[in-house]
C-alpha cells in the first residue's frame, strides 16, 4: 500500500510525531529516511521490499552498484542507506566507548573489527592508532584492494600516527576467503611496517587478520 492511500494517523510521519520513533517498524523508519518513492513503488513498498530480501545487517555486503538497482537506480536513496549504515556504526562505537577501548590482545582486535570487515567482498588494509596505554585513538582504512607493499606505504600510515600522537599501531587487514593464513606478501608488508616502526619510535605491536569467523595474529605466531 502506497503511504498517500493509508489513513493519516497511520502514516509513518504521524505516528513519529504523535507515539515517537519506537512505534514505528523498521521497514517505516527507513521508508522516513528514504523521505518519497518513485513511480514503480512507494517508501514503504521499496522499504519493506529491501528488509525482506536482505533485512538491516545485509545491507553492509551489498555493493553500491548492486544496491542502486534495488534502489530502482535512485542515487539518494542508495546514499542514504550507505549514511545510515556509517552512522549506526559510529553511533555503535561511541555507545560502547569504541574510541576509548583498550586492546589487549588480537581477539580484542579481531572483536573491535569482524562486524564492520568480516564479511567483506573487498580486502580492507586497516590500522588502529593506540596511545601509552593501548586505548584506540582512532581507526582508519589504509587502502581497498588485495594488499600489495607496492600500495601500502608505511609513510601515510606514520604520518596519521605522529599526527594523533599516537604510541604505537597494529595492523588489520581482512581476507574476504574467510581464511585468515597468511600469504607472503602479508607478511612482506609487516616486516616494512615493523622496520619503518622501529626507525621513527613507534611500536608496530601486531598484524591481524581477520575472517569471518577467526582471526590470525603476526605477534601470536611469532
Amino acid at each position: 500500500m502506497k503511504i498517500k492511500d493509508l489513513p493519516s494517523f497511520n502514516k509513518p510521519s504521524s505516528k513519529l510525531l504523535k507515539q515517537g520513533a519506537s512505534s514505528l517498524d523498521t521497514a517505516e523508519l527507513l521508508s522516513i529516511i528514504f523521505g518519497k518513492g518513485d513511480k514503480k513503488e512507494s517508501a514503504l513498498e521499496i522499504s519493506n521490499r529491501l528488509l525482506k530480501k536482505y533485512n538491516l545487517h545485509k545491507f553492509e555486503e551489498l555493493g553500491f552498484t548492486e544496491l542502486l538497482k534495488e534502489c530502482n537506480n535512485d542515487i539518494g536513496k542508495a546514499f542514504r542507506i550507505q549514511a545510515l549504515i556509517e552512522l549506526s556504526k559510529r553511533y555503535n562505537k561511541l555507545v560502547n566507548h569504541g574510541y576509548k577501548r583498550k586492546i589487549t590482545s588480537a581477539k580484542d582486535v579481531y572483536d573491535y573489527f569482524v562486524d564492520s570487515y568480516g564479511k567483506r567482498k573487498k580486502e580492507y588494509f586497516l590500522c588502529l592508532y593506540l596511545d601509552t596505554k593501548n586505548f584506540i585513538i582512532k581507526d582508519s582504512v589504509v587502502s581497498v584492494g588485495t594488499l600489495n607493499s607496492s600500495l601500502v606505504h608505511p609513510r601515510e600510515v606514520f604520518k596519521s600516527a605522529i599526527k594523533e600522537s599516537a604510541n604505537s599501531i597494529i595492523l588489520v587487514h581482512n581476507h574476504p576467503s574467510g581464511d585468515c593464513s597468511p600469504s607472503s606478501e602479508d607478511e612482506r608488508v609487516t616486516e616494512i611496517f615493523r622496520e619503518a616502526g622501529e626507525l621513527l619510535g613507534i611500536s608496530v605491536l601486531d598484524h591481524v587478520i581477520v575472517g569471518k569467523c577467526d582471526y590470525w595474529s603476526w605477534k601470536e605466531n611469532n
